[in-house]
């Protein structure tokens, strides 16, 4: 894995007051609370803090949960770049599908374990990689799943951001290297969010 001028001190450096709040992308931030027109946020929290893999819904030879359970023992008390690095590599090496194919229908958030069954779009591989690092114990203040506009490709597209004291990480299932977000000039942010609010990014 290859890191684009991207640093990792230790786990201390991960921000959790939001110091680099308002920087994303060059963009103005606007903190928000209530999660009432994220839908599919809110059922992503609940669905996975309820989830139970059963052999019904986790099938032996289709599901990858326990090899991810198996990923995250391995990293607890690893540096944050190891961390970093095995959590973005791990993710991005499931299929990408769309959920019209997945599940029938547009725009629908899979919680991990349906992500580690089928695989899945774009915002689902920011939310595995959020809850992945959540596990491992890196705050929430200090990621958020980011919706953005790919000014490339002309389509909406989600990643995830990773604060740190001197810098935003950008974890992106389109790019292989975890790559700081000064880096980046194709990609406009709509929104973020996290568990614990939510931003309206502005020019």
């Amino acid at each position: 894995m290859i890191l684009l001028g991207v640093g990792f001190p230790s786990a201390a450096v991960f921000a959790q007051n939001q110091a680099t709040e308002g920087k994303l992308f060059g963009t103005r931030e606007e903190r928000k609370e209530g999660f009432a027109i994220f839908p599919q946020w809110v059922s992503v929290m609940r669905r996975h803090a309820e989830d139970r893999p059963t052999p019904e819904n986790c099938p032996a030879n289709l599901c990858k949960v326990s090899d991810w359970l198996q990923l995250i023992a391995s990293l607890r008390g690893r540096s944050a770049r190891d961390q970093l690095v095995a959590v973005n590599d791990f993710a991005n090496r499931f299929r990408y599908v769309q959920d019209q194919d997945n599940y029938g229908r547009s725009d629908y958030w899979a919680i991990p374990r349906e992500f580690l069954t089928f695989g899945g779009d774009c915002e689902d591989f920011a939310i595995i990689k959020y809850f992945s690092l959540r596990q491992l114990g890196i705050p929430a203040e200090s990621m958020r799943i980011v919706v953005v506009q790919d000014a490339n490709l002309r389509i909406p597209h989600a990643i995830l951001a990773v604060y740190t004291r001197d810098d935003i990480l950008i974890l992106d299932n389109q790019i292989p290297e975890i790559i700081s977000h000064r880096k980046v000039a194709h990609y406009v942010p709509v929104f973020s969010l996290n568990e614990r609010n939510w931003w309206m990014h502005l020019p």
